[in-house]
């Protein structure tokens, strides 16, 4: 062993590394190539990242006391980002740690196709015949006289004459929104393709799309990387402004994923990554400053002013994307504050700005996106509702990957459904929403959010499920799977403290809706329409999502939509049309962006949300 280092060995893995006394285990897991979760960034505030010292434990830190049991503690659990390693020791890893390598990432949304009116990406085969001394128009106006073309670049310019002279000036022109991108041999009209992206804070999805006929050529999905730094954007931006490298680590991380999206989705739709001529991308406010490399801090203080809030079309060169070398991205414009390019795709792929009567779009995620429409006027909102959707800062909470239970029912005993089968390491938010709305129908669960104990239950609750009423740390826990059913060996239950955290993110999103409604003196019974958008809005049950109040009560079922992956949607009619690049612009610049912290009225709706509404 080299002098002065500590070996650590991590198990079942059997991977071990050497670092330096003082090290934390998160570093030495990085080392090794341990994936474990970090969904707070490192902060030690989720207990994601629970280890356990099989000797040798450092005693606890205040973060470990905070968010792991006592009986845990005197096991050696630790945080592996708060626990230093001052010996060599065997650091055992549960599976809940690890970063999981497959996640139900929704990647469909309302579906349009047909041949695109108005296409931003242009093909056409040309025979130009070749200059005379009576016909000595120079080569590149000749071109763009005839592809209709109002500009070129220097890089094509410099390729041009020998090109027109090789294949007898005749070939394909290539042109993107009046500018000429590029000449190709022969007739390569059939292959014209544009990738759109979702810049999600969990994940990126993305689809190669045909500009000719808005066919669907390939799909690819992926966790973003940057949620080693955090699952929450305020988590991000503050990593950018501490570290000296944080902001260009952050944009190289999303950028590599998208690069090795782009790689799998030209492999897919058997084209080449350079006959890619456009890229679209639509993101939160901050995911898209972030993609672009630009500095987010202002977004992290009052008053959350963002870089710009602007479309932005810029070279796919310079955002270092591996696409044609000439090809640009559009960045879809920002409402204002944390309403970002997502809500502006999203309200375009639901034609938001064409809807008659009060109509409702949420988007229901760790930072909720709410827009609201009568008549010529549009208000839009953003609230932070925290990782818990995600399974953050739950006990047993995890993301929608294999081994989380996703549904779950309450009959004469409990009933659950498992993503991908098997035994369950934990719980995603779906069925979070679902335990909790179940709950309170069997009367166990009161409107304040006190989980009663066995002995208090209603005479009609099975016994069963009284039998599921355990002590615990903060109050009556409920088992929703025992020790011997589950992945881990560990009963997974809901605590008293994973309630209140349901109850914070449910009543920001709530209390949000309500605020947006009232300045138009709506009640919730006169939405015409409302539109749940995003990957978790479309996997929640909408009787349990009403029964604890994520969405109103009174919005008759009828006019409730999931509308799915609708900010991709945008994205890849952005990627097609003009028009829709208008339509998109046009929505940004009508909607008002509202402050809630500045209204009077969602302090007070955001008390009163806390509660659970009444049967």
């Amino acid at each position: 062993m080299s002098e002065g280092l500590c070996e650590v060995v991590f198990t079942p893995g059997g991977q071990w590394v050497r670092v330096a006394p003082g090290s934390t285990v998160r570093e030495a897991a990085a080392a090794a190539g341990v994936p474990l979760d970090y969904p707070c960034g490192g902060h030690g505030t989720c207990g994601k990242c629970r280890i356990r010292f099989v000797e040798n434990a450092p005693a606890p830190t205040n973060h470990d006391e905070q968010v792991i049991a006592s009986n845990d503690l005197a096991q050696g659990v630790r945080l592996a980002c708060c626990a230093r390693v001052m010996t060599s020791v065997v650091v055992e890893v549960p599976t809940a740690s690890l970063l999981a390598q497959s996640y139900k990432i929704l990647t469909e949304g309302i579906e349009e196709s047909g041949a695109v009116a108005d296409p931003v990406i242009c093909k056409k085969h040309v025979e130009l015949g070749s200059p005379t001394l009576g016909d000595d128009v120079s080569d590149l106006q000749r071109l763009m006289h005839v592809a209709g073309a109002r500009k070129a670049g220097l890089s094509l310019l410099r390729e041009l004459p020998s090109r027109l002279r090789t294949w007898g000036f005749a070939g394909t022109a290539v042109c993107a929104d009046g500018l000429l991108l590029d000449f190709e041999e022969g007739d390569a009209t059939a292959t014209c393709v544009a990738a759109a992206f979702d810049v999600g804070t969990t994940t990126l999805v993305g689809v190669l799309v045909d500009c000719v006929n808005g066919a669907v050529l390939a799909r690819a999905s992926r966790l973003n990387p940057q949620t080693r730094h955090g699952d929450d954007v305020l988590a991000r931006i503050q990593y950018s402004r501490e570290n000296r490298e944080g902001l260009p680590h952050l944009q190289q991380a999303v950028i590599g994923a998208i690069n090795d999206m782009i790689a799998e989705l030209a492999l897919e739709a058997g084209v080449d990554r350079e006959h890619i001529y456009e890229a679209v991308f639509a993101g939160n406010t901050t995911m898209q400053h972030l993609l672009a490399g630009v500095d987010p801090r202002a977004l992290g203080e009052v008053p959350f002013v963002p870089a710009t809030s602007e479309s932005l079309y810029v070279s796919a060169m310079e955002l270092g994307l591996h696409i044609h070398p000439r090809a640009h991205a559009y960045l879809f414009p920002i409402i204002g504050g944390f309403v970002g390019g997502d809500t502006v795709a999203g309200a375009l792929a639901a034609h938001f700005d064409d809807a008659e009567g009060p109509v409702m779009l949420v988007d229901i995620g760790t930072n909720g996106e709410i827009a609201v429409k009568r008549q010529d006027r549009l208000w839009a909102a953003s609230c932070a509702a925290g990782p818990a959707f995600e399974g953050a800062r739950i006990t047993h909470g995890m993301r929608a990957a294999a081994g989380a239970i996703e549904k779950i029912r309450l009959g004469s005993d409990v009933s659950y459904e498992v993503i991908g089968g098997g035994r369950p390491a934990g719980i995603c938010g779906s069925a979070l929403i679902d335990v909790a709305a179940e709950l309170l129908r069997s009367g166990l669960l009161m409107p304040e959010g006190l989980l009663l104990a066995a002995e208090d239950a209603p005479d009609a609750v099975p016994q069963a499920l009284r039998d599921r009423l355990v002590p615990g740390e903060d109050g009556t826990q409920f088992v929703i799977a025992r020790a011997a059913e589950t992945a881990t060996g560990a009963a997974i239950t809901l605590t008293q403290g994973d309630i209140r955290e349901l109850q914070l993110a449910t009543a920001a999103i709530r209390s949000a809706m309500l605020t947006l409604l009232k300045r138009e003196g709506l009640a919730p019974s006169l939405i015409g329409a409302l539109l749940v958008a995003g990957a978790f809005g479309n996997y929640i049950r909408l009787d349990n999502a009403q029964r604890i109040g994520l969405l109103p009560p009174d919005v008759p079922r009828e006019k409730v939509s999931f509308i799915g992956n609708s900010a991709l949607t945008g994205a890849r009619m952005a990627a097609m049309s003009r028009s829709a690049r208008v339509r998109a612009e046009r929505i940004a610049r009508q909607t008002e962006h509202v402050e809630l912290s500045l209204d009077p009225d969602f302090h007070s709706a955001y008390v009163e949300a806390m509660f659970f509404p009444p049967e």
